[in-house]
């Protein structure tokens, strides 16, 4: 519509200096040293909502960081959709590797270069300025609630407390979120499910202190060397993964269905220079897209021990450690897996080192139904603002409490992302594109309209 448009033709340069007030916000919610910078930052959400003109809008204790909500309710006939989001970041180490620091934002290159640019305060934010948009213009043409939380980067363990204690509350007709990438602007595409998660700690002890190498080397067993060969035993030659049970139910797709996923745009150089690598690697079989789509993988996210500073120190460690994610698929429990492997990785070790694992957090796979309204109002959205179909992908990263979405309140959740994957989320130099940016601010307004349409036929 043309009055969204002025609308945010005239207030594009205000957008996007709040969204940069926001991503000053070192809101980490892993590092406890930033819990009071979490709790101004949901402050700041909570006012951004105030201003667009949401009603009942507060900031929710939890045991952990806060959760803010606000709504607004035009008409209780008309459907209800229930934005979600997330405030908080991921940590911005390694710091020496930025080419800015990560909490004051840059613009270069068209492109707001901070932490949490694209994941998620930038996607999460253009749906509050797409909601100012149309009350602003008397537009709004459904009731919309929000629930901006900030404890997703750490699995949002008090999420699901939130949900069952406000089912009444949180009542409505679908879930939007805006945490996922798109194949590319000239390439449009809409996520139609995403991976679940287990993710793990290990840590391996040999000796009761750090040894001399030269005076223990070859006669104690060296932690370090032992957690490397069990890690690299999790994987056979073809790249699969090798823990008993690990594969269980998982669905194998159709020629067809693997087919019609393996349309989606993607070129294999590109892909290789954008990383910087010679060869791809994965699960021998597969296509890249499968790889990050359909199959499950099980990756190491840390690794360390022993001496790491500056120059030499020659010790045998006492201890090692590693962090490990497993990203799973449809019919795969992250408890399940989760349990799976921690026998398995028990079982491995020699009798020379014990062994001690940890599950930090998880979640289960989703898959959203395209034949759902609210999926065809996004892609008539999409259409609509980008001039072409979107292409139907399935996303490879996870969003642990979607599942929970439709477990507790039984709704279904529409994936409309508008990042991109070589946004550099959760690595240093983290961006988010001005143009993706604003054109989310453009898109969402036509979503709510067709769903409210497509709703009351």
């Amino acid at each position: 519509m043309q009055v969204w448009k002025d609308y945010q033709a005239q207030h594009k340069d205000r957008f996007l200096n709040e969204l940069l007030e926001l991503l000053r916000i070192p809101s980490v919610s892993a590092d406890s040293r930033h819990n009071e910078d979490t709790k101004r930052c949901a402050e700041a959400v909570k006012q951004s909502l105030v201003d667009a003109g949401a009603d009942k809008v507060e900031v929710c204790p939890t045991a952990g960081h806060p959760i803010v909500y606000g709504e607004k309710i035009i008409d209780p006939s008309l459907p209800t959709v229930l934005v979600y989001g997330h405030y908080d970041v991921q940590p911005p180490d390694p710091l020496d590797l930025w080419t800015s620091p990560p909490f004051e934002p840059v613009i270069k290159d068209g492109k707001i270069f901070a932490r949490g640019s694209a994941d998620d305060k930038g996607q999460f934010y253009m749906h509050v300025k797409a909601f100012e948009t149309m009350i602003k213009t008397n537009t709004l043409p459904c009731n919309i609630k929000f629930m901006i939380e900030g404890e997703e980067e750490v699995g949002s363990n008090n999420l699901g407390v939130f949900l069952k204690d406000n089912k009444e509350r949180l009542k409505a007709d679908v879930v939007l979120i805006s945490d996922t990438s798109m194949i590319s602007m000239e390439n449009p595409s809409l996520d139609t499910g995403l991976r679940g998660l287990a993710y793990m700690e290990v840590e391996v002890t040999g000796p009761n202190r750090d040894l001399h190498s030269g005076v223990y080397g070859g006669a104690v067993a060296n932690p370090a060397t032992i957690l490397a060969k069990m890690i690299a035993s999790l994987h056979d030659d073809n790249n699969h993964i090798t823990i008993p049970g690990f594969y269980d139910g998982v669905q194998e797709l159709s020629a067809a269905e693997r087919a019609d996923l393996n349309k989606a745009p993607f070129d294999e150089a590109e892909y290789k220079t954008d990383l910087g690598v010679e060869e791809l690697w994965g699960e021998k079989g597969y296509t890249t897209i499968e790889r990050t789509g359909i199959r499950p993988t099980l990756e190491v996210n840390g690794i360390w021990g022993g001496y790491t500073g500056e120059g030499a120190k020659t010790v045998l460690p006492s201890k090692a450690f590693a962090k490990i994610s497993m990203r799973l698929v449809p019919n795969q429990d992250w408890e399940k897996i989760s349990d799976l492997f921690a026998g398995h990785f028990k079982k491995i070790a020699p009798a020379s080192v014990k062994v001690k694992v940890t599950a930090h957090h998880g979640g289960s796979p989703y898959v959203t139904p395209t034949d759902h309204v609210a999926f065809k109002a996004a892609s008539k959205a999409i259409s609509a603002t980008f001039g072409k179909e979107p292409v139907p992908v399935r996303g490879g990263g996870s969003i642990p409490i979607v599942a929970l979405f439709e477990k507790v309140l039984g709704l279904k959740t529409v994936l409309m992302g508008f990042g991109l994957d070589s946004d550099n989320l959760h690595s240093p130099n983290e961006k988010y594109g001005l143009e993706n940016f604003y054109k989310g601010i453009e898109t969402i307004p036509y979503f709510h309209q067709y769903f409210a349409e497509m709703s009351s036929k």
